[in-house]
């Protein structure tokens, strides 16, 4: 599911994943961040890697789900996240690669 944000678009993972039942995980991509949130019964696991920081985006299709992966230039831990769909997790890579040109034009 996609919800446009003018802070960027929210993509959140099948419900029907491993993880995801209660809470599952929602990745915003905006013009600064690409931010990965994993609610908790009490708070919320937040990482985040800048839109100039991110060196590839890697898709894993499976028969239903999709996995993505998005690695970062400055060697920190990969952003993971499981139960996209196919849709959503080309989505999200497109929307990294046009906020990376967009930053290389200005």
């Amino acid at each position: 599911m996609t919800n446009p944000n003018p802070d960027g678009e929210t993509f959140i993972a099948s419900r029907f994943t491993q993880g995801n039942l209660l809470f599952p995980t929602r990745i915003v991509v905006n013009s600064l961040h690409v931010i990965k949130a994993k609610p908790r019964l009490f708070g919320n696991n937040e990482e985040s890697i800048a839109i100039a920081q991110v060196a590839s985006v890697q898709i894993s299709t499976g028969v239903l789900w999709s996995n993505i992966r998005i690695d970062s230039a400055g060697g920190t831990n990969p952003i993971t996240s499981h139960g996209h769909r196919k849709a959503d997790a080309q989505r999200i890579r497109d929307l990294i690669e046009a906020y990376q040109a967009a930053t290389r034009r200005t």
